[in-house]
């Protein structure tokens, strides 16, 4: 580290201090002039970029999330905590697994992953518009799986 005032590169840390940012502050004295300054590092984050199908590049953004899952359980009895916890779990898997760059079917599995665990209708709402459905048989064929669970037999009502 240079110092400031005389531009000789010897100088000592005498006190460093962390912050909630993630930033390192130090107070150094240069060994050549005697003077003091403080000095600030901060760690360099390289933006998580999501590839596109067309393999264009943008920024990740947690807010085109939220956007997209709020739009399928709109009128839906789920919390705005449950959407967060949800968006926040996603974006740490993707952090977790994914150093610069993610592929956007990856999130849109996740969410669609997410969403099917927490409210069926919410999850067919995502599905129809990420996968792209083009008529009912693709509703169908996507709600397949579900409907082939056991669901409980509704009862008929006793008209006599």
């Amino acid at each position: 580290m240079k110092c400031p005032f005389c531009r000789k590169g010897e100088t000592k840390v005498i006190d460093s201090r962390g912050s909630e940012e993630f930033e390192i502050r130090r107070r150094r004295q240069c060994l050549a002039c005697d003077r003091r300054f403080t000095t600030r590092e901060k760690i360099e984050e390289t933006p998580l970029k999501v590839i596109k199908k067309d393999g264009t590049r943008i920024p990740f953004d947690r807010e085109k999330i939220r956007s997209g899952i709020e739009k399928a359980c709109y009128k839906r009895p789920i919390s705005p905590d449950q959407i967060e916890r949800l968006i926040a779990d996603i974006e740490i898997d993707v952090q977790a697994n994914f150093d610069r760059e993610v592929p956007s079917r990856y999130v849109g599995e996740k969410v669609i992953s997410a969403l099917r665990q927490l409210d069926q209708v919410a999850y067919v709402r995502f599905a129809s518009v990420y996968r792209n459905f083009k008529d009912v048989n693709d509703f169908v064929e996507e709600l397949q799986p579900m409907l082939g669970r056991t669901r409980p037999k509704r009862g008929r009502r006793n008209t006599e």
